[in-house]
């Protein structure tokens, strides 16, 4: 039902952050930086994702945020739109107020906070699915939500609703992975969460990313990503080996913390985070991440 959209997903997504300026959103450098991304050849982006500080977001600010990144991307490379929280009928009831024409999937993290069973973790996703319009991409990142989706929980999800088209795998449990690969349906996708375990996670059989550095370095990163896909490990080695050490420091003081500072050190927008996330601190990290960028001009 949605092989096509899954073929088109295969490859590298950017969680976009939200460019902040004064206190609000920077629409200007909202727009440089999603042409920056799909000129850098990504496959697809990501809207209001953990990544976008979606959660500092007031109502009207995500409904102006989603039109503008609609109109921005026009129709140039798919959009997934970021939509989850820990209160299931709510979450369904703000999903039914949003104009998703123009959204091609929904991204959707599993509760935060309420640590639910994985039969809470099933019934909830299942209900959201009875009330969704769009195919599902789960979102497992337990230590942001403090729970696991099992790798037993996300095979059983794919195998109930092909409405299920995939999950953004960011537990760093390569065994998990391997699980799901193994054990889901083949037309369910598996994306990495994480950066710097993107490489491994093809080589074992995933289908991409949805990459927070890719923000920064659309090209190099999607071409790491893309020789990978096509086995040619040789040449994607020498690409992730060139990203990896920023990677590592992008995460140091918290997302997007890292990114936002690169992302200003090469131009594209305003080194700006709201409360309670704050920007990098700690000179010696940011010592570290200047002399990473500057090897990569």
């Amino acid at each position: 039902m949605y092989a096509s959209l899954i073929r088109q997903l295969r490859g590298t997504g950017v969680a976009l952050v939200t460019p902040f300026k004064a206190g609000q959103i920077d629409y200007p450098a909202l727009q440089k930086l999603i042409d920056h991304c799909i000129e850098g050849g990504v496959e697809f982006l990501v809207s209001m994702g953990t990544t976008g500080e979606s959660v500092t977001l007031s109502k009207e600010e995500k409904k102006a945020l989603l039109a503008f990144t609609k109109k921005a991307i026009a129709g140039r490379v798919p959009l997934v739109l970021g939509h989850g929280g820990n209160n299931t009928a709510a979450l369904i009831e703000e999903l039914q107020a949003i104009d998703l024409e123009g959204v091609d999937a929904i991204l959707s993290a599993s509760p935060a906070y309420n640590k639910p069973s994985q039969e809470g973790i099933y019934q909830h996703y299942m209900e959201f699915a009875a009330n969704c319009p769009l195919p599902i991409i789960l979102y497992n990142v337990p230590g942001r939500t403090s729970s696991n989706i099992s790798a037993a929980t996300c095979i059983r999800l794919a195998k109930a609703s092909k409405q299920f088209i995939g999950v953004k795998e960011a537990s760093g449990n390569l065994g998990q992975a391997m699980e799901i690969i193994q054990g889901a349906p083949r037309e369910f996708a598996l994306w990495s969460g994480d950066d710097n375990l993107t490489l491994a996670l093809i080589a074992l059989g995933g289908d991409g990313v949805i990459s927070v550095v890719a923000n920064a370095y659309p090209l190099r990163f999607s071409e790491m990503v893309r020789h990978g896909l096509e086995d040619e490990f040789r040449e994607a080695r020498a690409l992730h080996y060139t990203l990896s050490q920023l990677v590592d420091l992008l995460f140091v003081e918290g997302n997007p913390a890292g990114i936002k500072w690169v992302l200003n050190a090469i131009g594209i927008m305003e080194n700006e985070l709201r409360l309670p996330l704050v920007p990098m601190q700690n000179e010696q990290y940011i010592k570290a991440l200047k002399a990473e960028v500057d090897a990569l001009q």
